[in-house]
């Protein structure tokens, strides 16, 4: 069925078209170096706390310096979401209740994906139970590597019962691990099909992470998709995203590809810890260690 959709869409382009259009945004983005684009990528990010020395004290703590962050700078809009561990969700919904912050959950066998589908459903169930305004979870890479697509996808679909229809699912393809434009156009046009409200680079947790290479062929793959269904799906870059710099590089590559409609944290995440300080530091024209 899902291989059948495939068939419908444009190959991806090579390595050597990608390649040239991200020397071209990279030209286009230097003039988004600018304090309104830094405010508007700190205003997408979902502030994450993904660490085995995650605690109920750490992420309290990190939940409700996010919180205090509305009357501290009152003129930089703030994250979108905190993003922990499905047994931290409660915890970040007590710390942040009362501001419009979401609570995401990275879930389903995050981060391998390597475990029972049942056990990836019931963890998905309870951190929706829990208080997951968001989800995140990560496509079967070796499905994806062996060519298995039905099966990859329909996994997918399966985990996004688990959601309720309020839930917005994020789909984490791990580009760093596709490697080819080919294979991540397929995994990010197959994780639209089967009920993704966003496509989104990486964990974070292998060696190759978010890419502007990557971020262009999932870019070209949702707008080729809006195109064909009219529905528009969120892209998410995460992973390795530290500089103020390399914020306004996905920033631009959102607007010249997918446009200013995309422009909005309701269709453009950036997954990060390391680069709220950059922005606000950016912001501020000092350095700034506020988390």
């Amino acid at each position: 069925m899902y291989i059948n959709q495939l068939n419908e869409y444009a190959p991806a382009w090579s390595v050597e078209q990608v390649d040239n259009e991200v020397a071209r945004i990279k030209e286009a983005a230097k003039k988004n170096c600018t304090t309104e684009v830094y405010k508007f990528c700190y205003s997408t990010i979902d502030l994450t706390t993904l660490s085995c020395n995650d605690s109920v004290g750490s992420v309290t703590a990190f939940a409700a310096k996010a919180a205090e962050f509305y009357q501290k700078y009152p003129h930089i809009p703030n994250v979108a979401s905190i993003c922990v561990y499905p047994s931290f969700v409660e915890t970040v919904g007590l710390a942040v209740d009362g501001t419009p912050m979401r609570i995401t959950s990275v879930a389903g066998g995050f981060p391998a994906s390597q475990t029972f589908l049942e056990v990836k459903a019931l963890e998905i169930a309870m951190a929706v139970e829990n208080g997951a305004d968001e989800i995140d979870i990560v496509m079967n890479v070796g499905h994806m590597l062996s060519g298995e697509y039905n099966e990859a996808a329909s996994e997918v679909e399966m985990l996004r019962e688990e959601c309720t229809e309020d839930v917005v699912l994020k789909v984490i393809i791990e580009s760093g691990a596709l490697k080819t434009p080919e294979l991540i156009r397929k995994a990010s046009l197959l994780s639209m099909f089967a009920g993704a409200d966003f496509v989104k680079t990486s964990t974070g947790k292998i060696d190759v992470a978010a890419t502007p290479e990557a971020a262009v062929v999932m870019c070209q793959a949702i707008r080729d998709y809006y195109e064909k269904t009219g529905k528009k799906i969120g892209f998410k870059a995460a992973g390795g995203v530290r500089t103020a710099e390399d914020a306004a590089l996905y920033y631009t590559i959102v607007e010249e590809i997918l446009g200013a409609e995309w422009l909005t944290p309701e269709l453009f995440r950036i997954g990060a810890s390391s680069v709220a300080n950059n922005l606000i530091s950016a912001i501020e024209g000092t350095t700034v260690k506020y988390f």
